[in-house]
C-alpha cells in the first residue's frame, strides 16, 4: 500500500506558502500548490485534500511529492513538458533571408513558404515565422514612380511654397478632373450587414454609362468647387475654369495648382487664361499626383461613395456625387501641408540613388 509523503514545515516556509496562497497576485496555480502543502502539512490524506480542494487526487500527490522532494522552489516553477524538440532556427534563418531577398524562383516571379521551404529543405512553418520577424511579405508589392520631370525641383519648390506660405489677397486651389467615374447596377441585391456576417455585394454589375467630375478644393477653408460633365476636353475644362471665376470673389487672385494634362495646356485655354489675368495656374512635376491634394478628396469620394454604390443611372450617380461634396461643404476643414520642399527633395534623391544602384548592378 503506497503511503503519502509527510509533510513538514518550518516556520519561514509555512509563512511563505500562506503568503502565496491568499497573496492577491499570486498565479492561480501556485496558489493552489500553496494550499495542497500547507492541507498536507495539516495531516490530511490526498483523498481529502482533493475533496477540500476540487481537485483530483493526482494532483494532490503529484504536488506533495514535489515539494518533499525539492522544498518551496518545487511548486514555484513547472517542469519541462514534452513535446517536439525547438528547431535551431538560427542555423537556417540567414540562408532563408538571402534567398528570399536575393533570388527569384524558376516558375514564379516570388517566394511563398511552400517553394521555399521546398527549396531548403525547411518547413513551411519556419519560413513564415523568419519571415514575421523579419517583416518580409514577398506576396505584397507597392507601386511607385519617381519624376523624371527635368523642372522637378523647380515645380516643387513651386508648388510646396504655395501649400506652406499662400500670397495674400488669393485664394489656392488644387484642382484637376475624375474621369470616367462609372454608374455601376448590380445584377442582384446585396445582403446587409448583421452580427457575424459582413454585407455581400454581386461580383458582376451593369454598365449605365460614365460622367466626369472636375473639381477644385480650396486650400484655405477646404470647401470645394465642382460639377459633373460627359467628357473632359479642353471646352469642358475652359468651362470649369468659368465656373471657378464665377463663385470667387472678384478682387482676389486666384492660383490653380493642376497636373500635366494636355488639356489643362490646351492653346484655347492659354487663351483664356490670358484674358483672365487674375487666374494663375501652376503644374506639378510629371509623375507626381501625390503632390495635388485634390487627388486625396478623389481618393476620399472614392472608398466612402462611389466604391460600393448601385446606380441605375448616369444621373443618379452624379446626383450621388454632388451630394457627397454638399455634405462636404457643410463642414470644411482647412488643408494643412506640412511637408518642406528640402525633405521631399532629400526623399527623391535617396529613391533615385537606389534606381541607380539597382540599374547598374
Amino acid at each position: 500500500m503506497r503511503v503519502a509523503p509527510i509533510v513538514e514545515l518550518t516556520t519561514a516556509q509555512r509563512k511563505m506558502l500562506t503568503r502565496l496562497a491568499k497573496g492577491r497576485r499570486t498565479e492561480v496555480r501556485v496558489a493552489m500548490r500553496a494550499k495542497i502543502v500547507l492541507a498536507a502539512a495539516r495531516g490530511l490524506e490526498n483523498q481529502e485534500i482533493a475533496e477540500e480542494l476540487g481537485i483530483t487526487r493526482e494532483t494532490v500527490g503529484r504536488w506533495r511529492s514535489r515539494f518533499v522532494a525539492q522544498s518551496v522552489e518545487g511548486i514555484l516553477k513547472d517542469l519541462p513538458r514534452a513535446g517536439r524538440k525547438p528547431t535551431n532556427r538560427s542555423k537556417v534563418e540567414g540562408r532563408i533571408l538571402e534567398v528570399t531577398t536575393q533570388e527569384q524562383p524558376a516558375n514564379a516571379t516570388h517566394w511563398s513558404t511552400r517553394l521555399l521551404a521546398e527549396k531548403l529543405g525547411v518547413t513551411q512553418s519556419m519560413v513564415h515565422r523568419v519571415w514575421k520577424a523579419n517583416g518580409l511579405k514577398p506576396h505584397l508589392v507597392t507601386t511607385f514612380k519617381v519624376s523624371n520631370d527635368p523642372h522637378f525641383e523647380e515645380k516643387l519648390r513651386d508648388v510646396v511654397g504655395l501649400y506652406l506660405s499662400p500670397p495674400e489677397n488669393a485664394l489656392v486651389f488644387s484642382a484637376d478632373e475624375k474621369t470616367s467615374i462609372q454608374a455601376l447596377d448590380r445584377t442582384q441585391p446585396g445582403l446587409p450587414l448583421k452580427r457575424g456576417r459582413s454585407g455581400t455585394m454581386t461580383h458582376d454589375y451593369k454598365r449605365n454609362g460614365t460622367t466626369t467630375l472636375f473639381a477644385a478644393i480650396e486650400l484655405g477653408q477646404g470647401e470645394v468647387i465642382a460639377t459633373c460633365m460627359k467628357r473632359h476636353r479642353h471646352q469642358e475644362w475652359i468651362k470649369f475654369l468659368k465656373m471657378i471665376d464665377e463663385q470667387t470673389p472678384k478682387n482676389l487672385d486666384l492660383h490653380l495648382i493642376v497636373d500635366n494634362y494636355a488639356t489643362h495646356k490646351h492653346e484655347k485655354v492659354k487663351r483664356w487664361l490670358k484674358r483672365h489675368p487674375r487666374f494663375h495656374v501652376h503644374f506639378i512635376p510629371t509623375s507626381s499626383s501625390w503632390l495635388n491634394i485634390v487627388e486625396g478628396f478623389f481618393r476620399n469620394l472614392d472608398q466612402r461613395r462611389l466604391k460600393r454604390g448601385v446606380f441605375q443611372s448616369v444621373p443618379v450617380l452624379i446626383q450621388a456625387i454632388m451630394d457627397y461634396i454638399e455634405g462636404h461643404n457643410r463642414d470644411p476643414k482647412p488643408i494643412v501641408w506640412t511637408a518642406a520642399a528640402d525633405s521631399i527633395l532629400e526623399k527623391v534623391g535617396r529613391a533615385r540613388a537606389k534606381l541607380n544602384k539597382s540599374a547598374t548592378a
